[in-house]
């Protein structure tokens, strides 16, 4: 299979999703009673779901027929605009911004849509096969989802996540198709490290609020000082299994990378929160406890799953492994039932990271 090679402008589209990231981990920052009301739960991830679909959406595209030409390069500053919209709306009133988040979605997805269309036509045998389907079923979703605009209430959103489901499953569909026309494996590690790399900025972002909040005395930096091994300790353990430990040229349909890494970005990004929360204090700490302890099983679960197809055989974690690892998490998270230290379960998560990255890679 060809080298395929990130381009200046997949690095720049990436840009302006750091502000989504940020916007929408800002929404678990709002605590209500001493907890994440629940409301804001749901918000987050209706609201994180859009982004990773519509940054997936563009850069599957690419991965399999971007040519970096002018038509390629006008669709995507024209996509960014609708990423600046969508960004914009992006808020813990959301039905005060609807119709602009939903216009920068919409315009997002339809001209990678119509992309797909274009394409067609200049393809051959599986490829264009895979590009007509695209290009004719990922309309439904839009169009289902364009019939939120005439509803209000909880009717609206039914309908608009509706149609983003079935744009969804659209791929797992049509995975037959897409099997003989794999992607660029290398490609697309890289480009979902890329933006992994954002989602590991918010934790950088939250200690440098640690930091501001409590005027760099002796525990503010105590605390940034082991959240910042922590991040470091994630870095590691993601980035030497996709440096070193993964097969490159293994020739699949990708789904394992693509919707793996939306529980991985999910927990990043509460992970990040988590930061915040634990150092704040304004959080029940059973609360924190249980989020912050969640948020490092889903990535440690996650991390397994999305790379145990590509890992190189012999480098694959041992089940015995992987439970001694799952049981050192349990035992931490009883142990800090008991234990009320944030201080405590920084170091200890930082720990089990490290340990998780020695064990693994």
């Amino acid at each position: 299979m060809l080298i395929k090679k990130v381009t200046w402008l997949e690095l720049f589209y990436d840009l302006l999703f750091v502000a989504a990231v940020s916007k929408a981990t800002h929404v678990l920052l709002h605590v209500e009673h001493g907890s994440i009301d629940w409301h804001n739960l749901v918000k987050f991830i209706l609201i994180f779901i859009p982004i990773w679909w519509a940054w997936v959406g563009q850069t599957v595209y690419n991965n399999r027929f971007g040519q970096d030409s002018k038509t390629h390069r006008i669709f995507m500053i024209l996509q960014l605009f609708f990423v600046l919209i969508m960004t914009a709306s992006l808020n813990i009133d959301f039905d005060a911004y609807y119709a602009s988040f939903f216009v920068g979605y919409i315009g997002l997805r339809g001209l990678t849509v119509v992309q797909y269309v274009l394409s067609a036509p200049n393809e051959t045998a599986h490829k264009q096969e895979t590009a007509r389907f695209f290009g004719t079923y990922f309309w439904v979703g839009l169009v289902l989802s364009s019939f939120s605009l005439f509803f209000d209430s909880w009717v609206r959103y039914l309908i608009l996540y509706t149609g983003i489901a079935v744009d969804i499953l659209v791929p797992l569909i049509g995975r037959k198709k897409l099997v003989i026309t794999p992607i660029h494996t290398e490609h697309l590690l890289e480009r979902f490290a890329q933006f992994t790399l954002i989602l590991l900025g918010e934790s950088v972002i939250s200690i440098l609020s640690v930091l501001q909040a409590d005027h760099f005395a002796v525990s503010s930096i105590v605390f940034a000082a082991l959240t910042f091994v922590l991040v470091i300790a994630i870095w590691w353990q993601y980035f030497e299994i996709i440096e070193k430990r993964v097969d490159k040229s293994k020739q699949t349909a990708g789904q394992t990378i693509i919707y793996g890494h939306l529980f991985i970005y999910l927990s990043l990004s509460m992970l990040a929160a988590s930061i915040q929360l634990l150092f704040l204090g304004q959080v029940a700490y059973t609360f924190v406890l249980c989020f912050t302890f969640a948020s490092v099983f889903i990535y440690f679960l996650s991390v397994l799953l999305v790379f145990h197809q590509y890992r190189l055989s012999h480098l694959k974690p041992r089940l015995r492994v992987i439970l001694f690892l799952t049981g050192i998490l349990c035992a931490l998270f009883i142990l800090n039932i008991f234990v009320v230290a944030p201080h405590l379960i920084v170091a200890e998560i930082m720990l089990f990271f490290l340990l998780f990255a020695k064990m693994t890679v």
